[in-house]
């Protein structure tokens, strides 16, 4: 492991000085450590925020919700307020990692890992997104897990965060704090397309510290939930994933919200999906009809061409979960 040094903060302020000297945020640090292992990340300085006022997850009087970034998986999945409004949040949460990462990893955490890649986290590979101008192993090599949607030709690697897909259908928006004070982040532009630059991974300027992950309120009542198809049961990443919000009021569907984990390099929104839907009235041709779109722009490569059809039907079974099957 490359040598570090490691402070531990215990206000926002020294946290930011820290961060603006170029020292990288720790919490529960069940990602950039494992990094850390495999030297694929080699930190100078680690900086412990652990300690600092960042976990409360409240509800707005209009019924949005705030979730501390600091805030861990297994508490925000089990908060009586994210389990009534938003279950897709729970549901996506209940079914990522491991009990044990669930206790200690962190929602800023989560939506700020890396990519689970297997060329990524080769550092004998070539891999762009490690080493900017090397190549993409995945395109040529075994991409059966990559992406097909959001790919260029410098990467084709998905993002692995389950809670993220959750976030996008949802709209939600990123809460930062830097030197140069605070601002908010739509979550569709948060996560950044690979591009040219796949790189740069996050819409952060350097030293910006995540303080909390905002849900806007959305109109009731409003169901939602969240499938994962995986290779295994647990302990798994996603071959392909649906969060689906539907507001229907007077048998009609009045608001769609849906996005797609697995399949892209960031989590995906389907609006093509969502326009389908809003102003219909619920119906088994329905979902199959607005499912069929949510693979629009994919471009499959050798070995993940399955992905296509299987993004389909995954969006077609928790639209009708959601939705009712008439």
């Amino acid at each position: 492991m490359h040598p570090f040094t490691y402070t531990r903060v215990s206000g926002t302020r020294e946290a930011l000085d820290a961060g603006r000297l170029g020292g990288r945020y720790i919490a529960g640090g069940t990602t950039l450590v494992d990094l850390m292992r495999e030297t694929v990340e080699r930190p100078d300085t680690l900086v412990d925020i652990s300690g600092l006022p960042l976990r409360e997850i409240l509800v707005a009087k209009d019924g949005g919700l705030r979730i501390g970034a600091l805030a861990r998986m297994a508490e925000t999945a089990a908060h009586p307020a994210v389990r009534a409004a938003f279950p897709v949040i729970a549901q996506a949460l209940e079914l990522s990692a491991s009990a044990q990462l669930r206790n200690m990893a962190t929602i800023g955490g989560n939506i700020m890992q890396r990519t689970r890649c297997t060329y990524f986290r080769d550092v004998s590979a070539d891999c762009n997104k490690r080493e900017l101008g090397s190549g993409c192993a995945a395109r040529d090599g075994f991409n059966r897990m990559h992406a097909i949607l959001g790919t260029s030709e410098s990467c084709v690697a998905t993002h692995p965060s389950d809670v993220a897909v959750a976030f996008a259908a949802l709209e939600a928006r990123v809460h930062v704090l830097g030197p140069d004070g605070a601002r908010d982040i739509p979550f569709g532009d948060f996560l950044l397309r690979p591009g040219s630059t796949p790189n740069r991974e996050q819409a952060l300027a350097k030293g910006e510290l995540i303080t909390a992950v905002e849900i806007p309120a959305l109109p009731r009542p409003l169901t939602s939930g969240y499938l994962k198809v995986r290779d295994r049961q647990s302990y798994e990443f996603a071959l392909t994933s649906a969060a689906v919000a539907l507001h229907i009021r007077g048998g009609v569907i009045r608001e769609a919200k849906v996005a797609a984990g697995g399949v892209g390099t960031v989590p995906w929104k389907l609006s093509a999906v969502e326009q389908a839907l809003v102003g219909q009235r619920p119906s088994d041709a329905l979902w199959t009809a607005a499912a069929a779109r949510a693979a629009d722009g994919a471009r499959p490569l050798h070995h993940n061409r399955f992905k296509v059809a299987l993004l389909k039907r995954t969006v077609e079974r928790q639209l009708r979960v959601i939705g009712g099957s008439k």
